[in-house]
C-alpha cells in the first residue's frame, strides 16, 4: 500500500481515526503507511511529494524512475524555494528548465537526464558512479544526455566533478557491486571492459570482460555461495566460458576490500591473452 494522506482517508470514511492511529504510522504531518510495510526508497520519495507537493529530485527522483539499490534510509530530496527543511527531507533550491521535469505516475519529479546530473555532481565519485549506473540502468538514457544538461548549467556547482564522473559511468552494471568493481578496473589503469557479455550460442553472458583478448571478470555475490542452484550455474557456466577459450577472473566480496588483489589477476590474464598493457 502507498502512502496516503490520513484526513482525507478519515473524512472519506475509508477509516476511522482509531484504525488510522493503530494500524498505521505518519511518515510526515498526516501521511501515513501501514505499519508492516517496508520503507523502500520510493515510499520515502512518494510520502514527500504527498506532503510538499513538491518536485523531487536526487535519489527520490530516482526511485520514481525505476532505479533500483537505493538506500532506503535516506532523506528524501526535493525542490522549491523555501528552504524550511522538514523532518526527514532534503530541500534544494535548485533553478530548473521546464524541459528539465517530468510526471510519473502522477509525481512530479526531474527528468532521469537532469537526475543524474545531480546526483552525479554532487557525490563523491565512489558513490556518484553506482548511483548513476543503476539510474541509467533503469532508464536507459545515455550519458550523453547527462553531459547535455551539463551544457546547460556550466556555472552550477559540481558540473566539473560530473564531468570526471561520468566517463566511468555504464549503465550495463546490475549491481552496486558490478559498479565498484568496473571502477577499481579503471582506475588502476586497464582498459576500459564491457558490461554484460552476452554469448548467444551459450546462453550466458559474463559481468564484464573484454571481447578481444577473451578475459571475463565475474563478480560473485553471496548468493553465488550460498544458494545451490546458483552455485551449480556458476560451475556449468564457467566450464562453457573455459570451453569458448576464455579466462574468467572471479571477484567475491571479500576479495572488494584488498583491490591491488583484483587488480594483480585481472593484469595477468589480460597479458597471457595478449594484452599491451
Amino acid at each position: 500500500m502507498e502512502p496516503f494522506i490520513g484526513s482525507s482517508a478519515v473524512r472519506r470514511g475509508g477509516l476511522t481515526r482509531r484504525g488510522l492511529a493503530r494500524h498505521y504510522v505518519a511518515l510526515h504531518r498526516d501521511v501515513y503507511v501501514r505499519r508492516d510495510l517496508e520503507i523502500t526508497a520510493r515510499i520515502r520519495a512518494q510520502a514527500a511529494w504527498l506532503s510538499t507537493g513538491a518536485t523531487l529530485a536526487g535519489t527520490s527522483a530516482a526511485a520514481v524512475l525505476g532505479t533500483k539499490w537505493l538506500n532506503p534510509d535516506r532523506p528524501a530530496e526535493i525542490i522549491r524555494a523555501d528552504r524550511r527543511m522538514p523532518a526527514g527531507i532534503v530541500v534544494h533550491s535548485w533553478s530548473l528548465d521546464p524541459a528539465e521535469t517530468c510526471t510519473v505516475g502522477g509525481i512530479d519529479l526531474t527528468t532521469p537526464a537532469r537526475t543524474a546530473f545531480d546526483l552525479g555532481r554532487l557525490y563523491r565519485p565512489d558513490l556518484a558512479v553506482p548511483l548513476v549506473d543503476a539510474l541509467l540502468n533503469a532508464t536507459r538514457i545515455a550519458p550523453a544526455d547527462v553531459l547535455a544538461v551539463a551544457h546547460a548549467h556550466p556555472g552550477a556547482r559540481g558540473v566539473a566533478r560530473l564531468r570526471s564522473v561520468l566517463p566511468l559511468v555504464d549503465g550495463g552494471a546490475e549491481s552496486p557491486q558490478e559498479s565498484r568493481l568496473r571502477l577499481v578496473i579503471v582506475r588502476a589503469g586497464l582498459p576500459i571492459p564491457e558490461t554484460q557479455i552476452e554469448f548467444r550460442d551459450l546462453h550466458i553472458r559474463v559481468d564484464l570482460g573484454w571481447r578481444e583478448w577473451k578475459v571475463a571478470v565475474e563478480y560473485d555475490g553471496v548468493q553465488h555461495w550460498t544458494d545451490r542452484r546458483q552455485r551449480s550455474w556458476d560451475i556449468d557456466r564457467m566450464a562453457l566460458l573455459e570451453e569458448a577459450d576464455w579466462a574468467v577472473v572471479r571477484v567475491s566480496a571479500e576479495m572488494m576490500s584488498r583491490p591491488h588483489i583484483i587488480i594483480e589477476r585481472v593484469r595477468a590474464k589480460l597479458r597471457a591473452a595478449g594484452c599491451p598493457i
